[in-house]
């Protein structure tokens, strides 16, 4: 498989990062509508995030934000957003850079995407080529992925046989009463018929 130079899966990711920009600049100017309110996820030791040494030592890698009811002077750019924020009643100002960003979701519509730093989506690319071979799907926080499943296993159900009787004395005669009675059960001993398999394509169509 041909290398993939144009790196779709960064150009998607960038692409996700400019919907969280637009949503922060909105909430900036116009403030939070309705229920809507953000749990913004990020790298603390990315270049570029300013926080204070007490946060960066309580959180020495990820920290999740809450932008909802306290928060003021939200400042939005090209390249990343500033904040201030209360912490067990601190104040405190953050500024993150949307490249450090792992998460962002909105509870009230369950509404989540999850990012990859760009060391991080080119690692694969040398431990496993084979997972690089096309973008990663974006991941909804809060929702389990929807796998397509077969209604029916495919591997047919085998009917168990009955134990094979004892061979008996030649010499042995059978009671006519046991001669009326049938040799096997009215249960066949054949394999059932297999289970139906449903593919992909007419999964996708009835949901």
């Amino acid at each position: 498989m041909s290398k993939d130079l144009i790196r779709y899966d960064l150009l998607v990711q960038d692409a996700l990062k400019g919907v969280v920009r637009k949503v922060l600049t909105d909430a900036a100017k116009e403030g939070l509508g309705g229920d809507h309110h953000f749990y913004v996820s990020f790298r603390t030791d990315f270049p570029g995030v300013r926080l204070s040494n007490r946060l960066r030592e309580k959180y020495p890698q990820d920290m999740t934000i809450v932008l909802q009811h306290q928060f003021w002077d939200l400042g939005v750019t090209e390249h990343s957003f500033e904040v201030g924020l209360s912490f067990s009643g601190v104040p405190e100002r953050l500024l993150v850079p949307f490249d450090a960003l792992t998460g962002f979701f909105d509870p009230s519509v369950q509404f989540g995407l999850k990012f990859e730093l760009n060391g991080e989506a080119e690692a694969p690319a040398v431990t496993a080529p084979a997972e690089s071979a096309g973008p990663k799907p974006v991941e909804l926080a809060g929702k389990k992925p929807v796998l397509p499943v077969a209604a029916k296993s495919a591997a047919p159900k085998i009917a168990a046989k009955p134990a094979p009787e004892t061979d008996k004395p030649k010499a042995e005669k059978t009671p006519k009463s046991e001669k009326a009675k049938p040799g096997k059960s009215d249960t066949s001993d054949a394999p059932a018929p297999g289970g139906e398999v449903v593919s992909l394509d007419a999964f996708r169509k009835k949901s």
